[in-house]
């Protein structure tokens, strides 16, 4: 599971419908530092090992330096200018290479984004006679999910100006309108401050932008106990009580989504003591979903962490590509799974957006039979006696 074990919650800060809580280390990973390195506007187009290609906005990548024994790593600084204002294409050699000996260039979250864009990619493994020539051929090619920029979401640049940074702050969880958007934790304190402003640059969800648009979040006050106050040391003391209260709070309930164990972890590249993973969710309905990368030491102490958050359609279209790979792409057998009828899977394969991958005869014959289900109830509903 994700452990967040070696950062302490502190009192969040709001913001129309932000809710940023900071996290703390108290102390600091000082062999293995982040800073950025800025792109600029244009679309980056990114070779994969498989031959195939992602496509993206992408404004910055993240250098990760590490040392090899304990001692510390050099923080080589982030330079954050005016994006770039022409329209262009860049080139990029894998989604993580190494810069130089102890230093690795990632792109971050889309190192995870990319793998869940990767999720049974190839399509049906046996070409059963419902799928498409395109389907078999190509498979899902081309994959496509939509994200915003943190520009589009409304409050998010002026809640990273104007909120205080603690000292040890080596991270953030971001929630809008009380709903977990996003996790960011880096290594040491200055790092944290150099990456603070990348935030409003990076890629949110469906859900933040939306609910940080409609969703105000509520005040949680902090509940003093007066009849335990009797002296400035007493204050104190209730005021680091609640301080406790919140933070259990916080761990055990509304972060609760992030720390389930991730149903998938691919690790992407060994940096001495230390690993660059990253995970996928198990695709549960009506939960939470995040996807996102991690960098852990040897022990599985957390390191590096970001995600992103899924909106309900790309858990939908996560789910139905599990079930069908669980049950070969066989589309009777992952009907019989969902416990719905065959025309009623191509039905939501179609409203997934993967209509495509299905015959057209197929596809038009379980509309048929979908549209007649309806008529007989209709029919049906219309005969029936009075109770």
């Amino acid at each position: 599971m994700i452990d967040l074990t070696g950062l302490d919650t502190r009192p969040a800060q709001t913001w129309g419908a932000l809710r940023l809580v900071p996290l703390v280390r108290p102390v600091p990973i000082k062999d293995l530092r982040l800073h950025a390195k800025v792109y600029g506007d244009e679309l980056s187009v990114v070779s994969l090992p498989d031959s195939s290609y992602y496509t993206a906005y992408v404004p910055h990548a993240f250098v990760a330096s590490w040392t090899g024994d304990g001692s510390p790593a050099a923080a080589y600084g982030t330079q954050l200018g005016q994006p770039l204002r022409h329209v262009g294409i860049r080139t990029r050699r894998r989604m993580a290479r190494r810069a130089d000996k102890n230093r690795l260039r990632f792109l971050p979250l889309h190192l995870a984004v990319e793998g869940f864009l990767a999720l049974h990619f190839g399509g049906p493994e046996i070409a059963w006679e419902e799928w498409s020539r395109q389907a078999v051929a190509h498979g899902l090619s081309p994959r496509v999910e939509a994200a915003y920029t943190g520009a589009e979401v409304r409050g998010l640049d002026d809640a990273l100006k104007v909120f205080e940074i603690y000292p040890g702050q080596c991270g953030l969880l971001l929630y809008a309108g009380d709903t977990l958007a996003s996790a960011f934790v880096v290594p040491h304190p200055e790092d944290y401050r150099a990456l603070h402003p990348t935030l409003v640059r990076d890629l949110y969800g469906e859900l933040v932008h939306d609910y940080a648009l409609f969703y105000p979040v509520r005040d949680l006050p902090a509940m003093i106990d007066e009849r335990a106050v009797s002296s400035p040391a007493d204050l104190r003391s209730e005021a680091e009580r609640a301080e406790r209260d919140w933070a259990g709070f916080h761990d055990s309930v509304m972060a609760a989504g992030l720390l389930r164990a991730p149903a998938r972890v691919e690790e992407v590249y060994r940096m001495g003591r230390f690993t660059l993973s990253r995970f996928l969710p198990s695709f549960e309905r009506k939960a939470e979903n995040h996807i996102g990368e991690t960098i852990t030491d040897a022990e599985g102490r957390l390191a590096y962490l970001k995600t992103f958050r899924l909106s309900e359609a790309q858990v939908r279209r996560g789910h139905l590509l599990s079930e069908l790979a669980a049950h070969g792409w066989n589309l009777a057998d992952t009907a019989a799974a969902l416990r719905i009828s065959e025309p009623m899977l191509g039905s939501r394969l179609a409203r997934a957006g993967f209509g495509h991958l299905l015959r057209q005869d197929v596809l038009d014959g379980y509309r048929r039979a979908l549209n007649e289900r309806t008529r007989r109830t209709r029919r049906g509903g219309a005969a029936s006696p009075p109770a």
